[in-house]
C-alpha cells in the first residue's frame, strides 16, 4: 500500500495543479472584471491557462496528427493509421497512405519505451512517409494494462519485435531509435538462428546504448553508481486505484518527467515564464512553438517495473548485449550469427545520452557480417534528439539512411501484413 499511496499522491498533486490552473483562468476571465482592467488579473488568467494545459497534458496520449503530403502526381495523399498486430503491451501500427499504388521501401520504425509515447517520433514518421511504407511500434502505458496481462521485460520486448518482423516479412528495413537499438539487434540475431527467412534486409541503429561503457555519460554514471535495491526502492511504485493497471508495479512517467525537468530546470522555468508573458500579450496560439514542444514532452507514460529494472541491470550494469551474452527465454542470442542483414549505426557528436562510441560498438559484435554490409555515421554538432528529428536528420542523416536501404533492397515486397493478435 505504501507504493500505491505514493503513486496516488503524485496523481493528486498533478490533478490539483490542473484544477488550480483551470480555476485561476475561469476566475480571472470573469466578464465583470473586464470593466476594470487589471494587469494582475491578466497575469492570473495567463498563468491559469498555461498551468492547466501543462498538467493536463501529463496524462494524455498525443494524437499522431499526420498531415497529408503531395504525391508525385500532385495529388494530396491522406494518411491514416491502422493496427496490424495487437498486443497487451504494444501494437504494430501502419501509416496507410491513401491512393498510393507504387511500391515503397517497407520500414519498421522501432520507437523507444523510455517514458514517452511513440508519437515522439512523429516528425521522423512525417519525413519518411513520402518515400517509405512506414510501420511503427506503439507501446502502451503500463498504468492502463491489467495485472492479469502478466510481466513485460526486455526479453518480452525482444520477442514482440520478433513477432513484428515475422509479420512484415523479409523485405523489411528496421530503424531503431535510441533505447531499443540493442534489443532490435538482439531480435535480428534471434531470427538469424530461429527463423532466417524472417530477418530484415537492413538494420539502422540510431543513438542506442549497445555498449554503455564505451563512452561515459550522466546516464551511464547513474547506472553504475546506484544499486538495484536502491533503484527499486526509490523509483518503483504501484499503480493507484484510478487506472486499469491498479496494483501493477511501474516506473511512473511523472517521476521520470520530474527527473527530465530537473536536469534543465532553469531552461524549462524560463520557457514557461516566457509563455505566460506571450499569453498575456495575446501572442500565443494553440499550435505555437512552446505548445507544440511541451504537449509532447509532458505526455509521459509508465514503464513496467520489470522492463525498467531489467534494462538497467542487464543492458547498463551487466552489459549483456555489449559482451554478446544476452539470453531470450533461456536461449543465448549470438549476434555473430547475423550474416546477411546490413547494419548501419548513427551517432551524434554532441549526444549526451548515448555518446559517440556506444552505438558503433554494434559493428564489432557482428563477427559474421562482411565489412561491406557495415556502415557508420557520426553527425557533427548533433545532440541526441537531432539525430532522429530536426535539421540534422532531415538534411543529412535521412538521405544517408535511405541510400543505405536502397543499397540493400531485395526482391519485390512480401505479402502485405494482415491484422493478427500478438501472443
Amino acid at each position: 500500500m505504501r507504493y500505491m499511496a505514493t503513486y496516488d499522491l503524485m496523481e493528486t498533486f498533478r490533478n490539483t495543479n490542473q484544477w488550480l490552473g483551470a480555476s485561476a483562468l475561469a476566475m480571472a476571465s470573469y466578464p465583470a472584471f473586464s470593466m476594470f482592467p487589471n494587469p494582475t488579473l491578466e497575469w492570473m488568467a495567463a498563468w491559469g491557462e498555461v498551468t492547466e494545459r501543462t498538467f493536463s497534458r501529463m496524462v494524455m496520449k498525443p494524437d499522431w496528427n499526420i498531415p497529408p503530403f503531395v504525391g508525385v502526381n500532385g495529388q494530396d495523399r491522406l494518411v491514416t493509421t491502422e493496427t496490424v498486430v495487437e498486443g497487451d503491451f504494444g501494437d504494430l501500427i501502419h501509416f496507410r497512405v491513401q491512393g498510393r499504388t507504387d511500391k515503397k521501401r517497407r520500414v519498421l520504425l522501432v520507437a523507444p519505451m523510455s517514458g514517452h509515447y511513440a508519437t515522439l517520433l512523429r516528425s521522423t514518421v512525417i519525413s519518411l512517409l513520402p518515400d517509405c511504407d512506414v510501420y511503427i511500434t506503439d507501446w502502451h502505458n503500463a498504468r492502463d494494462i491489467p495485472v492479469s496481462a502478466g510481466k513485460f521485460d526486455i526479453e518480452d520486448y525482444t520477442l514482440y519485435l520478433v513477432d513484428y518482423l515475422r509479420e512484415l516479412g523479409p523485405e523489411t528495413h528496421v530503424i531503431a531509435v535510441c533505447q531499443p537499438a540493442p534489443l532490435a539487434l538482439a531480435a535480428t540475431a534471434y531470427l538469424a538462428e530461429e527463423d532466417p527467412d524472417a530477418q530484415p534486409r537492413s538494420l539502422t541503429l540510431i543513438g542506442g546504448p549497445i555498449d554503455p561503457n564505451a563512452a561515459a555519460t550522466d546516464v551511464t554514471d547513474f547506472g553504475r553508481r546506484v544499486t538495484m535495491g536502491q533503484l527499486e526502492e526509490s523509483m518503483i511504485q504501484r499503480v493507484g486505484f484510478k487506472y486499469k493497471g491498479v496494483g501493477r508495479m511501474v516506473y511512473p512517467g511523472l517521476l521520470q518527467l520530474a527527473s527530465f525537468i530537473s536536469m534543465n530546470g532553469e531552461t524549462h522555468m524560463d520557457a514557461f515564464k516566457n509563455q505566460i508573458s506571450r499569453v498575456m500579450r495575446d501572442e500565443a496560439h494553440e499550435h505555437d512553438k512552446h505548445n507544440k514542444f511541451y504537449d509532447e514532452y509532458l505526455a509521459v507514460m509508465d514503464m513496467t517495473a520489470e522492463f525498467y529494472l531489467s534494462t538497467v541491470e542487464r543492458i547498463f550494469k551487466a552489459g549483456e548485449i555489449a559482451s554478446n551474452n544476452f539470453t531470450v527465454a533461456g536461449k543465448k542470442v549470438d549476434i555473430g550469427k547475423i550474416t546477411t542483414v546490413a547494419v548501419k549505426t548513427v551517432e551524434g557528436s554532441e549526444d549526451d545520452i548515448s555518446a559517440p562510441g556506444q552505438c558503433v560498438a554494434a559493428l564489432d559484435l557482428l563477427t559474421g557480417l562482411p565489412d561491406s554490409k557495415k556502415a557508420n555515421h557520426v553527425e557533427e554538432g548533433a545532440g541526441h534528439y537531432g539525430i532522429f528529428a530536426g535539421k540534422s536528420w532531415r538534411n543529412n542523416i535521412r538521405p544517408l539512411v535511405l541510400n543505405f536501404i536502397d543499397a540493400n533492397e531485395g526482391k519485390p515486397a512480401a505479402k502485405p501484413a494482415k491484422k493478427t493478435k500478438a501472443a
